[in-house]
């Protein structure tokens, strides 16, 4: 993209404030040995040699933008427990305000444990609460929110949605409408559950398969004329501003009033999509709240969801690479 100094954009991220709004989650990793079956039933018996915690859900989305340089705070309802305070440490110790966290003691901090051994899959055991916030939890989060908003004066709010029940009807209504009264930009990782609750924002991104079950749509066809039809459909129910559709190795799918384009992904050896859209959401925003430039954040995190899928596992984006590859790829 010929006149773009990546430099000076990339140098401009330290600027941008970012709220995340949504479903915080641990992920603990246990590595072991399996050498037997166990005498009290037909499993194996796993012995233990390594344990580690991640930050996931919302979390990996807050920890992507803070590898991009900008500021960013947390805010959402955990339990009011050890796996609780574990994360909030974990947050902090990576630059990730954790002020405006919800302490709930009806809730349970969402923990996924998973067994690993020989770099194989052996079990994966969550511990979670996954039905809405009740009332109280509600009006709690909402204040919380609106205090972030008052001292902190974001430029844009993420919300990002793994259907454990955070993100409400009634928290999504009152966090856009809060955003809107304050000019504030609102990105949105939905999932199926409250798809069509998320009036009204600007960044509208769902993957394929989401967007297409939303809208009952049954074709496999990936093409101009059919992600137009579903931009239309959305907006019809959303009045939003564009759609940021995934396509996997197909790359990306942007429309808002005035454009539409398919960006084709780049060639990537990968390795792991764990994680993608978490990267793809935080520089979208990122990137947004820094030009207004749709073509540019599509073109952006197309690049850096690529990237991050080379790597084993769920990882932040690398923002020293990312601007390689912008240079290399889009001058």
């Amino acid at each position: 993209m010929p006149g773009i100094d990546f430099n000076k954009l990339f140098q401009s991220f330290a600027q941008i404030k970012v709220g995340v709004i949504g479903d915080l989650m641990l992920d603990t990793y246990w590595w072991g040995k399996v050498d037997r079956i166990s005498p009290e039933a037909p499993v194996p018996v796993v012995a233990v040699t390594n344990r580690e915690q991640r930050i996931g859900g919302a979390g990996n989305v807050a920890l992507n933008v803070q590898a991009l340089g900008a500021t960013v705070h947390t805010i959402s309802v955990l339990g009011n427990d050890l796996d609780g305070e574990q994360l909030t440490a974990l947050l902090n110790s990576n630059n990730i305000n954790t002020a405006y966290l919800v302490k709930s003691a009806d809730r349970i901090t969402t923990n996924k444990i998973r067994i690993i051994s020989r770099n194989q899959h052996m079990m994966r055991l969550d511990a979670e609460i996954t039905r809405p916030l009740a009332e109280v939890e509600e009006v709690q989060l909402i204040a919380s929110f609106e205090s972030y908003i008052k001292k902190e004066k974001p430029q844009v709010v993420i919300l990002e949605d793994y259907n454990k029940g955070v993100l409400t009807p009634a928290v999504i209504e009152k966090v856009i409408a809060c955003c809107k009264e304050n000019n504030i930009l609102t990105a949105v990782d939905p999932k199926r559950k409250n798809f069509f609750t998320y009036r009204m924002v600007d960044i509208f991104k769902p993957n394929l398969h989401e967007a297409k079950e939303g809208l009952n749509i049954i074709s496999d066809a990936v093409s101009n004329e059919l992600l137009s039809t579903i931009h239309s459909s959305l907006y019809e129910k959303l009045q939003h501003h564009i759609s940021f559709i995934t396509l996997s190795e197909k790359g990306v799918f942007i429309q808002s009033e005035k454009e539409s384009a398919i960006i084709p992904t780049h060639i990537r050896s990968i390795a792991d999509v764990s994680g993608a859209g978490d990267t793809v959401i935080a520089v979208a925003a990122v990137v947004y709240a820094a030009t207004r430039d749709m073509r540019l954040m599509a073109e952006i995190s197309n690049i850096a969801g690529g990237l991050v899928c080379e790597e084993v596992g769920t990882v932040a984006i690398d923002k020293d690479k990312l601007l390689a590859e912008c240079m290399l790829l889009l001058t």
